[in-house]
């Protein structure tokens, strides 16, 4: 074989291998588009439900925004701090699936649905008496509806004697990713299994992420 043939025949070579590449990448990224991961223990939605812009209060009575929660994947819940018992479980729990899943960038954010009571300072000091890196938010009742109807959370006031009153709301963990949100649990909360489910989300909303920074 002369030598020139020889060079083009491994040029040829190189392209298709180039090609092949290519090709093996871009079908890997349609997979990934394609496919959803399997939960055990909550529903990964068939397409993203996008949030509605909104302005929040963060501890410090800064504005928390849309944009905010969605530059990292977020665990969100709704309660009071008031709450007697299924808020603080929760939130234990949640404590703990942050430690198990091992996920740096995993944020868990508990917006206040109780905005008479609960001012910016006293949801974020709440929050972060379950673990330093919760962030709490509140806002004005209107906002506070607003939110939890894009959430599709039920939130109901209910009076008691004596002039108190408690609040009654969905006891269910969104998460949320840089598309809106992406998969929800419900109770019973498995430690564990939740924390085993984000470990196997974690892959796609890493490529969601940087799809969406560039």
């Amino acid at each position: 074989m002369s030598t020139v043939r020889s060079r083009w025949l491994w040029i040829l070579v190189a392209v298709a291998a180039a090609a092949g590449a290519a090709l093996l990448g871009f079908f890997a990224a349609r997979q990934l588009d394609r496919e959803s991961p399997v939960l055990a223990s909550g529903t990964w939605l068939p397409r993203p439900k996008a949030i509605a812009d909104f302005e929040l209060l963060d501890a410090s009575g800064r504005p928390y925004r849309r944009a905010d929660l969605t530059s990292a994947p977020t665990l969100v819940y709704f309660g009071f701090t008031r709450c007697p018992d299924v808020c603080p479980t929760t939130l234990v729990k949640l404590a703990q699936v942050r430690r198990q899943a091992a996920l740096s960038s995993l944020r868990v954010l508990f917006v206040s649905i109780d905005p008479e009571r609960d001012t910016p300072a006293a949801v974020g000091l709440y929050a972060q008496a379950f673990d330093p890196s919760f962030r709490g938010v509140t806002g004005g009742p209107e906002e506070i509806r607003n939110v939890a109807k894009n959430f599709a959370v039920a939130v109901n006031r209910v009076d008691l004697p004596g002039g108190e009153y408690t609040m009654d709301h969905s006891a269910v963990i969104f998460l949320v990713d840089a598309q809106g949100i992406v998969a929800i649990f419900t109770p019973p909360f498995e430690v564990s299994a939740l924390a085993a489910d984000l470990r196997t989300a974690a892959p796609y909303l890493a490529a969601e992420a940087g799809r969406h920074s560039t």
